[in-house]
């Protein structure tokens, strides 16, 4: 995350630079699109690579854990969350950050019916918090204390190490998962953010 922000200061000094010289417009307020008709991947779409090796492979590549929550929408028993690796900053101008939701998941329709969500970055010590966000068919959120984000209310997990407030702004279909965005209305660093992050890689957290 770290050196997605650092591309992100880059990013940033080089667009002031542009303006300064008069050759970038202003910025523009950015539309929702709408989202995406699903439908099934058909056999001329699937790669041939083998599911294992793909797997093996791409679990080289370390990543940063969260856990996206979300309130309970209109006649839902309680919030929805779930644990979720593939998160990344997207836009600084305007702030935008993404994650991928597989097509299959029973807790995405209820984030996506309550049109909010909040990234809980999570800290080196939340292993078993995350696993119990990954386990379908029970109460994720049984004795684990959170309060609430302050803009879209949704769950803030108690010891993550940062927080990220959003709204849905977009979602793509990506293959067999969904491409979530999300503008940015609130974001911060808990009293428990100065530690190590909870990574993940070649199938274990480290």
């Amino acid at each position: 995350m770290g050196d997605v922000m650092g591309h992100a200061g880059a990013a940033a000094a080089a667009v002031r630079y542009l303006r300064s010289a008069g050759s970038a417009p202003a910025a523009q307020p950015v539309e929702a699109l709408p989202r995406p008709e699903l439908r099934c991947v058909t056999d001329d779409e699937r790669a041939p690579v083998d599911q294992g090796e793909f797997r093996r492979v791409l679990g080289t590549f370390a990543t940063g854990v969260t856990v996206i929550t979300a309130p309970a929408a209109d006649g839902e028993p309680g919030p929805a969350g779930f644990a979720c690796q593939s998160f990344s900053a997207l836009s600084l101008a305007p702030p935008l950050v993404v994650f991928m939701v597989g097509r299959t998941s029973t807790t995405w329709p209820r984030i996506a019916r309550a049109g909010v969500f909040c990234v809980n970055v999570l800290a080196a010590h939340q292993g078993e918090l995350c696993r119990g966000f990954a386990v379908s068919g029970r109460d994720k959120f049984a004795d684990v204390p959170y309060d609430t984000s302050p803009v879209s209310g949704s769950p803030r997990l108690t010891g993550a190490a940062a927080w990220v407030d959003c709204t849905i702004h977009a979602v793509h279909t990506g293959g067999d998962h969904l491409i979530v965005v999300g503008r940015v209305d609130g974001l911060g660093v808990t009293d428990e953010g100065d530690g190590a992050p909870l990574l993940f890689h070649r199938g274990r957290f480290l």
